[in-house]
């Protein structure tokens, strides 16, 4: 299974971005998908997840201002950032596994992560 991240890049405070995870190597369904971040010096913390129903978990900083979906037919996750700030700045990578939650080491398969730079 080898994620692959796409579409991050440099914006200013408030602009938008559109993260993409193509998945290759198995049945997209079978896992749960969910994308991290890590900034400079700090943890991988999850942002948001989504299992093999589709149900969603945002994780409080994401809520409002991200969306996270998928497209099963083009084994393709996605995650839209809205109303970005300079904390949003970090790496983000998108995860699959067999279990949902926020905890890093439940996702077996990562993809390298799309770097994202908020500038105010």
């Amino acid at each position: 299974v080898h994620p692959v991240e796409s579409g991050g890049g440099s914006v200013q405070t408030g602009g938008s971005l559109k993260l993409s995870c193509v998945v290759s190597g198995d049945t997209f369904s079978r896992y749960v998908v969910a994308w991290f971040r890590q900034a400079p010096g700090e943890e991988r913390e999850g942002v948001a997840t989504i299992d093999q129903d589709g149900v969603i978990t945002y994780a409080d900083r994401a809520k409002g201002r991200f969306t996270i979906s998928k497209d099963t037919a083009k084994n393709t996750l996605y995650l839209q950032k809205n109303s970005l700030q300079p904390e949003d700045t970090a790496m983000y990578y998108c995860a699959a596994g067999m279990y949902g939650g926020f905890a890093s080491q439940l996702y077996k398969y990562w993809g390298q992560g799309t770097q994202v730079t908020v500038s105010s």
